[in-house]
């Protein structure tokens, strides 16, 4: 972990159109309440049941997101990449994280004091409505991850979760490199063993085409079908 604090406005408004409605002023004093850390793979960025008293913002990077259900179990909620927020509740005055975070490869985040944020979400309402609609997206992923865990079959379960994870979003670069069959399963609620099997099951019908770790869909639609009827 590395600790940097230029006052450097090009490491957050490079990276994010939210931040392009600010003025030159409203960034420098930003800049000037917020610290900048480098994560290297595999660190945890922070647990959950900790003290949360900034608001994270992903400069660089792929960040897991997770909820630690039992000593070993966990289930991955979502991966946060570059120009996204990690932990944005903790504005509205949640003081503890409710879930972890860890560095999937080399990532550079911005720790945000949260009441600097708050003072410029009040006084610019499109740069509030910019933050807001960003992080609306993380409310439809948290009804998915429900619906998957509560009524899903196995298959239907693995399918969102592959649907998820090649999504347009991620399309820049590799997911599957940096993400474990384990971490798939985790996505998927289901145990590794399953995640294997079905994992060739969808390679025999067609659906996906596997190099190593690397996951190409193949028929999107098809997997899309295992999804909806569960």
């Amino acid at each position: 972990m590395k600790n940097s604090n230029k006052n450097n406005s090009d490491s957050i408004i490079n990276t994010s159109g939210c931040f392009q409605t600010l003025d030159s002023k409203d960034l420098e004093f930003l800049n000037n309440n917020k610290t900048q850390i480098t994560y290297l793979k595999g660190e945890t960025i922070f647990k959950q049941g900790a003290f949360a008293p900034h608001v994270l913002y992903v400069n660089s990077g792929l960040i897991r997101v997770y909820l630690q259900t039992g000593s070993s179990k966990q289930i991955n909620i979502r991966l946060v990449n570059r120009g996204n927020f990690i932990v944005f509740s903790s504005i509205f005055d949640e003081n503890i994280y409710t879930y972890s975070a860890a560095a999937l490869k080399d990532s550079t985040i911005c720790m945000i004091d949260k009441e600097a944020l708050k003072q410029l979400l009040l006084k610019n309402p499109e740069f509030a409505m910019r933050i807001t609609s960003k992080n609306y997206q993380n409310e439809s992923r948290y009804l998915e991850i429900i619906t998957n865990v509560s009524y899903k079959q196995m298959r239907g379960k693995l399918a969102s979760a592959l649907l998820y994870l090649s999504a347009d979003k991620f399309s820049g670069e590799d997911i599957y490199q940096y993400l474990t069959r384990q971490d798939i399963a985790d996505f998927a609620s289901i145990t590794v063993e399953s995640a294997i099997k079905f994992i060739k099951e969808f390679e025999k019908e067609g659906i996906l085409f596997l190099d190593g770790k690397k996951i190409t869909i193949r028929n999107i639609e098809a997997l899309a079908e295992i999804n909806l009827r569960g």
